[in-house]
C-alpha cells in the first residue's frame, strides 16, 4: 500500500469521526446556551411582574404576544418554588403543536395566592438552532471535500520528488559503474535523503569497483601458479625413474590442483552472481540444454548402472545460456555423484518447473543447510561443496524459487520458473 493511500485511510475516517463528535457536542452546547437565554428572558419577565406587584399590590395588565404569553391561575395552594420546564402549545393558526419554554412561580397579592406561568415559544430558537447546525454541517462537508482535494492533489505533488528518488533507485545498477546523481529540490527532507543516497551509492560504487578489480586480479594471478603446477606435474609423471610411491604423490598433487582450480572457478562465479554481472536477456531452450548435457553423461550413467527417466516438454525462458548450463550441470552432476550404483535418476521439465530426483542411500538431507556454501552430505564426495550454493545464487538472480524435499526414498530438487517462461 502506498504511503499516500495509507495516510488517507487514517486521516479521512479520523477527520469524519472528529467532525461528527464535534457536531453533536456543538449542537448540545448551542442548545443549552439558547435555552439559557430563554430562561433569562423568562426570569426577567418574572422579576418585572414581582416588582409591579410589590409596588402596586395588584397584578399588572397582561399583554400577550404570539411569541410570549402569561397565564394567571388563582389557587389556594400555589407552588413553593420556581419551576422551569419544557412544554407544548397547540397553535390553532398553524394547526400544530409548538414547543414552549415555561417558568412557573408563586405570587401572593395581599392575602390571595396565584400561580403565574410565563410561556415563551421555542419555535424561533429551534429554527435558529437548525439553521446554525445546517450551516455547520455544510461547512464540515466543505472542509472534508477541501481536505480530500488537498490530500489528493497538493500532497501528491509535494511527494513527487520522493517518488522520483524511488524511481531513480529502482533504475540504478551497480554494474553500470556510476553513482546516483539525485538532484536537489525545494524540500529539505528530500534533499537530505538524496544527499545521503548519493553519498551511499558513491561509496558502494567505489567498494564494488575495488572488489571487482581484486576478484579479476586474484583470478588472473591464481590461474598462473595452478597452470605451472599442472605442467610440472605432467613433466614429473613422464619421468622414467619414478617409484610407485612417487607416482602416488604426484597423482595426489594433481588431484588437489584440479580441485583447487574448480574451487577457484566456483568462488569466482559466485562473486559474479552476487555482483549481478550477468545480463539476463537471452531466450534459452531448457529442453535442449538438458538433453545436451545428459548426452555427455551417457557413459558415466552406464558405468554406474544408473537408470535415467527423462520427461520433458519444450520450454523457452528468458535467461543467460551459460548460467542455464551451469544450473543444469550442477543439479544433474550432484544427483549422479550421490546416487549409488544401480540407482535411479528422474528428471521432469514442465512448463512452470524443473524437478530432479535421485534415489537416496542415507536418508534425508538437512533442509536448512543444503544450499549453504561448502555443505556436503555426511562429508561424502570429492566435490567443492559449492554446486548447490551456485544453483541457489542463480535462482536468486533470475527470481526462481528452489526447494528440496525427501519423497519416498528419493532426494527431490524443484525449481519453479514463476512468470519468465514462454512455451515453445
Amino acid at each position: 500500500m502506498k504511503l499516500f493511500n495509507k495516510y488517507n485511510r487514517i486521516n479521512i475516517p479520523l477527520t469524519i469521526v472528529i467532525f461528527i463528535v464535534g457536531s453533536f457536542l456543538f449542537y448540545f452546547l448551542l442548545q443549552k446556551i439558547l435555552i439559557r437565554q430563554l430562561d433569562e428572558t423568562l426570569r426577567g419577565e418574572m422579576q418585572e411582574i414581582q416588582s409591579y406587584v410589590a409596588s402596586h399590590h395588584q397584578l399588572p395588565e397582561i399583554q400577550n404576544t404570539r411569541e410570549q404569553w402569561t397565564t394567571v391561575d388563582s389557587i389556594s395552594v400555589p407552588p413553593v418554588r420556581v419551576i422551569r420546564q419544557h412544554s407544548s402549545w397547540y397553535d390553532k393558526r398553524e394547526r400544530e403543536q409548538e414547543p414552549v419554554r415555561q417558568i412557573i412561580f408563586p405570587l401572593r397579592v395581599d392575602a390571595k395566592g396565584y400561580t403565574i406561568t410565563v410561556n415563551k415559544s421555542e419555535f424561533e430558537t429551534e429554527y435558529l438552532l437548525k439553521l446554525i447546525i445546517g450551516l455547520t454541517i455544510a461547512m464540515i462537508a466543505l472542509i472534508l471535500v477541501c481536505n480530500f482535494v488537498v490530500n489528493r492533489y497538493i500532497l501528491k505533488k509535494l511527494w513527487q520528488p520522493f517518488y522520483q528518488t524511488i524511481e531513480s533507485i529502482q533504475r540504478y545498477k551497480l554494474s553500470n559503474a556510476h553513482s546516483l546523481n539525485l538532484p536537489k529540490g525545494k524540500i529539505d527532507e528530500i534533499n537530505t535523503l538524496n544527499e545521503s543516497l548519493n553519498e551511499m551509492s558513491s561509496r558502494t560504487n567505489r567498494e564494488y569497483t575495488s572488489l571487482k578489480s581484486f576478484t579479476e586480479n586474484a583470478s588472473h594471478e591464481m590461474q598462473t601458479p595452478l597452470a605451472v603446477i599442472r605442467t610440472h606435474t605432467d613433466l614429473l609423471l613422464q619421468g622414467a625413474d619414478l617409484t610407485e610411491e612417487d607416482v602416488k604423490h604426484i597423482h595426489y598433487i594433481e588431484s588437489s590442483t584440479q580441485r583447487l582450480s574448480k574451487l577457484h572457478q566456483s568462488l569466482l562465479l559466485i562473486t559474479k552472481l552476487e555482483n549481478r554481472q550477468f545480463v539476463l536477456s537471452e531466450k534459452v531452450d531448457l529442453e535442449e540444454v538438458i538433453k545436451t548435457y545428459l548426452s555427455e553423461l551417457e557413459e558415466l550413467l552406464s558405468a554406474k548402472r544408473i537408470t535415467l527417466e527423462l520427461e520433458t516438454v519444450p520450454v523457452s525462458i528468458t535467461f543467460h545460456k551459460h548460467l542455464a548450463e551451469i544450473m543444469i550441470a550442477n543439479l544433474v552432476s550432484n544427483a549422479v555423484r550421490y546416487t549409488q550404483a544401480g540407482g535411479k535418476i528422474m528428471l521432469k521439465l514442465q512448463p512452470d518447473s524443473l524437478a530432479i530426483l535421485n534415489s537416496a542411500a542415507d536418508g534425508s538431507l538437512e533442509d536448512e543447510s543444503i544450499f549453504k556454501r561448502f555443505y556436503k552430505a555426511q562429508n561424502k564426495g570429492d566435490g567443492t561443496g559449492l554446486g548447490l550454493a551456485i544453483v541457489k545464487e542463480i535462482c536468486v538472480l533470475v527470481h526462481f524459487n528452489i526447494y528440496y524435499q525427501f519423497d519416498q526414498g528419493m532426494h527431490k530438487f524443484v525449481i519453479q520458473f514463476q512468470d519468465k517462461v514462454s512455451h515453445a
